[in-house]
């Protein structure tokens, strides 16, 4: 009877913690002291060895003995063969969709990609970044739908995960400002163009570009900030 609330607190520790660590509320290196967590999120050690033991799975963080626990170093060499991963995966994929991708496809890249452009100023510039990311991953994440290959689109969002703080120090960078969005505007746009004309070579050069962007940006903070 008490396994399902306990499994839910679990997950809820787990998308807790994966966001806080993303967001830098734990620093790379940093020993994870489950005291600080149980007061933190509210939590018995039961969810959150939970949560810790998925995200270890996740490489988010590394367990240095058997009851402790550290956030993952990030590093310029993890950084670049982490997006070059991506890049040439999604370039893969991106193939596979505009060979196998139907006219429900086509449409639901047109739907996503009109939701993105339409972000606007928002109460806050957290709140701009939410929205904008939420939506930029239901735009890429249907553009690679179209490839029907659920063990792809499963390693797809396994490389994402790792990604995710990194990018997300390119994000905080750029705050994405009215520039910054404007420029990823037009990138969009000329992607849903390039792909519906089902140019597969330039669609996939051209995806792997438009992922490979942040790199310099987030090189350029990391050294900053004494991480690399």
């Amino acid at each position: 009877m008490d396994h399902a609330p306990r499994q839910n607190l679990g997950i809820s520790a787990y998308h807790s913690l994966k966001r806080d660590i993303i967001r830098g509320v734990f620093q790379p290196g940093q020993k994870l002291l489950m005291s600080r967590l149980k007061e933190r999120y509210e939590l018995g050690i039961g969810p959150l060895r939970e949560a810790l033991s998925q995200l270890v799975a996740e490489r988010l963080v590394v367990a240095i003995s058997q009851r402790g626990y550290r956030v993952a170093p990030m590093s310029l060499a993890e950084l670049a063969d982490l997006y070059d991963a991506r890049a040439q995966l999604e370039g893969l994929i991106l193939r596979l969709a505009i060979e196998r991708g139907d006219d429900a496809w086509e449409a639901a890249i047109l739907a996503t990609a009109h939701t993105l452009a339409k972000v606007v100023e928002v109460n806050t510039s957290d709140e701009r970044l939410d929205v904008w990311d939420t939506r930029h991953k239901a735009f890429h994440t249907a553009i690679a739908s179209g490839c029907e290959s659920p063990h792809l689109l499963q390693l797809r969002q396994s490389l994402f995960d790792q990604v995710e703080r990194y990018r997300h120090l390119w994000l905080r960078e750029t705050a994405l400002s009215e520039a910054a969005l404007e420029g990823k505007r037009r990138e969009h746009a000329a992607l849903v163009d390039i792909i519906l004309r089902r140019d597969a070579d330039g669609a996939a050069r051209m995806m792997r570009d438009h992922l490979m962007t942040p790199v310099p940006i987030i090189t350029e903070v990391m050294q900053r900030q004494g991480i690399a």
